[in-house]
């Protein structure tokens, strides 16, 4: 089928080189601030799109995530809301197949060289203090993709929107044997790492260093994923 202009990723190449990784002040899963050297990479400017989603599931019959009807998740340009890992992992091997390319998730120390935006020791992709609208919550509607942004290299939503699946496994102590270059995540693991903020947590950013992790077959409202390349 054609390819719509729409469902093709926006990227950014993100330049190789190294970055302090982590944070020594906060929760034990981000230490220690370790540096890291990262291979040149592309990621897409925004999340993927409950538009860009609802193509693959037409396509392919996929079994779109179990919030796909309700009704704070109907807009189009919203990120699609609570496909798992491995919903995320099927719609990366789709695009890869209809347009030739590698498309995939990225990983997490990709997701958070890409989150800085070339800066450093900085908590958020703006600095160090949260926002005047900082909250979030249940009440908390989701924003439609770009509304915050962007950072240093140009991506919006990287600390705000849907926490998004990476495509390492999560292992809280991996820092304290990780790879200085290019590091991939443990071999195995029962979760899958997850980076970003979610609008329905009291504090809806999240900081550039900070990590969550699901079961990969679960399906949450605040998950989501972008695409690497």
């Amino acid at each position: 089928m054609p390819i719509a202009h729409y469902l093709l990723p926006d990227l950014i190449n993100v330049p190789g080189g190294d970055f302090a990784m982590g944070s020594d002040s906060h929760g034990r899963n981000e230490a220690p601030v370790h540096r890291v050297w990262i291979d040149p990479f592309a990621l897409a400017k925004y999340p993927v799109t409950r538009k860009e989603y609802a193509l693959f599931v037409a396509a392919t019959g996929h079994s779109p995530p179990t919030f796909w009807h309700q009704l704070p998740f109907q807009h189009p340009e919203q990120p699609v809301a609570g496909p798992s890992w491995n919903d995320a992992v099927a719609y990366c091997t789709w695009l890869s197949a209809i347009t030739g390319k590698n498309y995939r998730l990225p990983t997490e120390a990709e997701r958070e060289k890409a989150a800085r935006g070339g800066l450093e020791n900085w908590a958020y992709p703006w600095g160090d203090e949260l926002p005047d609208d900082y909250k979030g919550g249940r009440d908390t509607p989701l924003d439609s993709v770009g509304h915050d942004g962007p950072n240093g290299y140009g991506f919006y939503d990287m600390s705000a929107g849907v926490h998004e699946w990476c495509a390492d496994y999560y292992d809280k102590s991996y820092y304290a044997n990780s790879p200085l270059r290019n590091p991939l995540g443990p071999a195995s693991g029962t979760r899958r790492a997850a980076r970003g903020g979610s609008w329905r947590h009291e504090v809806r950013f999240s900081r550039c260093a900070g990590r969550s992790s699901l079961a990969p077959d679960k399906q949450f409202s605040d998950f989501g994923f972008r695409c690497a390349l």
